[in-house]
């Protein structure tokens, strides 16, 4: 896997210093390739780069466009469009107002992490229509599922059993549905973010609005179905009354706690996975890095980057499993902390 990363890395990024080329852009190296974008690289061998150009689709203030982000490659202009280079709209489509300012448009293009987004979702409906189509064809006596199945089976009936039953409480079966569907979802948005080259290699999850609306939707079936016992505690919590009143500090550091919960689901989850990828590829830049060094030292470096590499790529794949748990046992636990019931004194 390290090895295509390698292949998956534009050539152009790689500019270590061999030939007066200029050194190597590690921000370039790292953020080109877990950042979004309006096209999608996959392989670089020579001079060849294969890369799918993505639909554009923005209304700018001559109305709406519609056309290939390939007309907007090296920097191109096209139909009053173009992808700004710095500043702070680096990276996306602007136009230039009266004043010759940078704006931007409004811009609902199909970008490199809503495809992935939509080729991850895709496969996850894939996998669990054809475990449903197994369940139709076979009756109980024929015995328990093996293979794809039967490990689909058995990491359900544990988030379910684990995670959701002992987590919720009473009401478990009501949020099973939602909380099995976030730890599949960020579970394969995981996994395919590690494969380098396509379908895989967006960092779906890297990416900080993907995983503030998978928070958002935890903040919502938390406080919406919350309990009048819930309430209570946040707004009158059982502590001695010159903390509520006259200034109510404890009901205000639990108003604030309602927010902090799903921030922290947000931003764990963000951090987590691109930290990953940047520590891989953060590996993979030490091998251009050192090649002014000499042959000794840059082909000592790049076998120990490749061994770290590998394991990085081998912890990645227990971090990709581990968030998605750890994403579904905190959202359980939320839930069921919303779930409380009044305590009546016998």
């Amino acid at each position: 896997m390290t090895l295509l990363l390698l292949l998956a890395v534009p050539s152009t990024t790689l500019k270590a210093e061999t030939g007066g080329e200029g050194e190597l852009d590690v921000n370039e190296l790292i953020f080109g390739h877990i950042g979004d974008a309006y096209e999608w690289h996959v392989v670089t061998v020579g001079d060849l780069h294969l890369t799918i150009p993505l639909p554009v689709i923005v209304k700018s203030s001559t109305g709406w466009h519609v056309f290939s982000s390939s007309n907007l490659e090296g920097g191109k202009e096209y139909e009053g469009l173009y992808i700004a280079d710095g500043g702070t709209n680096d990276g996306k489509i602007v136009e230039r107002n009266a004043a010759g300012e940078e704006v931007r448009p409004l811009d609902i293009s199909i970008t490199k992490n809503v495809l992935g987004l939509f080729i991850n979702s895709a496969l996850l409906v894939c996998i669990m229509l054809g475990c449903a189509r197994w369940y139709r064809k076979h009756s109980l006596e024929q015995g328990a599922p093996k293979g794809g199945v039967g490990m689909i089976e058995a990491t359900v009936m544990s988030i379910y059993e684990d995670v959701v039953k002992g987590c919720v409480g009473e009401d478990y079966k009501r949020y099973a549905p939602y909380l099995l569907t976030a730890f599949f979802f960020v579970l394969v948005n995981n996994l395919m973010g590690l494969i380098p080259v396509f379908p895989g290699g967006a960092t779906v999850t890297g990416n900080i609005a993907v995983t503030m609306v998978l928070a958002l939707c935890t903040f919502l079936f938390t406080n919406i179905f919350g309990t009048k016992a819930y309430w209570k505690e946040i707004f009158w919590p059982e502590v001695p009354t010159w903390l509520k009143v006259p200034i109510p500090m404890m009901p205000l550091i639990e108003f604030f706690g309602i927010f902090t919960k799903p921030f922290a689901l947000m931003i764990r989850l963000f951090a987590n996975m691109m930290a990953g990828h940047a520590a891989m590829l953060s590996l993979i830049a030490i091998i251009f890095i050192t090649v002014k060094a000499g042959a000794v030292i840059n082909g000592s470096m790049t076998v120990v980057a490749v061994a770290f590499g590998i394991f990085m790529n081998a912890l990645e794949l227990l971090v990709a499993f581990i968030q998605a748990y750890v994403f579904t046992m905190l959202s359980a636990v939320f839930i069921g902390l919303s779930r409380v019931k009044e305590h009546k004194e016998k």
